[in-house]
C-alpha cells in the first residue's frame, strides 16, 4: 500500500495525486504528437476535476500552464499556448499603494466631489442649480446612512461651496422653502400622497350622496 508520506509532494493539490500522476506518464510518452493528444485528454480531465471553473479562453490558458507547471516545465508540446515562464512562479506581486484621494468630507464620498467638478462645468444656470439641488439631495442622503441626526440644509449648502470652492451656490431661503434638498427616498413617499388624497375625496363624496338619498 502506497502512503501519501511516502509520496512525491503534489505541486497542484487542487487536480489531486492521479492526476499528477498521469503528467508524469505523459512526460515518457516519445512521440510527440501522442504525447500532445495524451495531454489534451488530459485537460479535459482536469476540467471535470474542477467543474466550478467556467470556460472560457482565460481559463483554458489557465489548465495548461498549470499543466506545464506539473511537469516541472518539462513537456514538450504541440499545445495552443506557450509554456509559461518558470519564474512567474516565484515572481512577487505588485504592491499596490494606497489611495492618495484626499476627500474633504469622507461621510459623503469621492464621488461627490466628482459630481461636483462636473457640476461647475455647466455654464447655463438652470443646469446648475439643478445640479446643486441633485447633489445636495445625494448628501443628505448620504449623511443620513452615516449619522442617526438630520443635517440643516445650510450645513449642505456650506459644504458644497467648501468643495467646489465657492463656485457653487443657491439660495438658502429658497432651499429651504421648496424643501429642494428633501432626501431622495422621500420623494417616493411624497408622491404617494396624492393618490392617497384622492380615495379620501372618494369616500367623502360617497358620505354626501348616501346623507341626499
Amino acid at each position: 500500500m502506497e502512503y501519501n508520506t511516502s509520496q512525491p509532494p503534489l505541486i497542484l493539490r487542487e487536480y489531486g495525486r492521479n492526476v499528477q500522476k498521469l503528467v508524469e506518464y505523459i512526460k515518457t510518452i516519445q512521440d510527440k504528437d501522442k504525447r500532445t493528444e495524451s495531454a489534451e485528454t488530459l485537460i479535459e480531465l482536469m476540467k471535470q476535476v474542477t467543474p466550478t471553473v467556467k470556460e472560457t479562453p482565460e481559463t483554458s490558458q489557465k489548465l495548461w500552464d498549470d499543466l506545464y507547471i506539473m511537469s516541472n516545465f518539462d513537456l514538450d508540446l504541440d499545445a495552443p499556448y506557450p509554456m509559461p515562464e518558470k519564474e512567474v512562479l516565484n515572481k512577487k506581486p505588485k504592491r499596490l499603494d494606497y489611495s492618495k484621494h484626499d476627500v474633504k468630507f469622507k461621510h459623503y464620498g469621492k464621488n461627490i466631489e466628482l459630481l461636483i467638478k462636473e457640476a461647475i462645468k455647466k455654464e447655463d444656470p438652470v443646469e446648475r442649480e439643478d445640479a446643486i439641488i441633485y447633489i445636495g439631495k445625494l448628501m443628505k442622503s448620504f449623511y443620513s446612512s452615516w449619522n442617526k441626526e438630520v443635517i440643516d440644509d445650510s450645513v449642505i449648502l456650506e459644504n458644497i461651496k467648501t468643495i467646489s470652492k465657492g463656485e457653487l451656490t443657491i439660495d438658502l431661503d429658497k432651499v429651504k422653502e421648496d424643501n429642494l434638498f428633501e432626501k431622495l427616498y422621500s420623494n417616493k413617499r411624497r408622491s404617494a400622497r396624492p393618490a392617497s388624497g384622492k380615495s379620501s375625496d372618494r369616500k367623502s363624496s360617497n358620505r354626501n350622496r348616501r346623507k341626499r338619498n
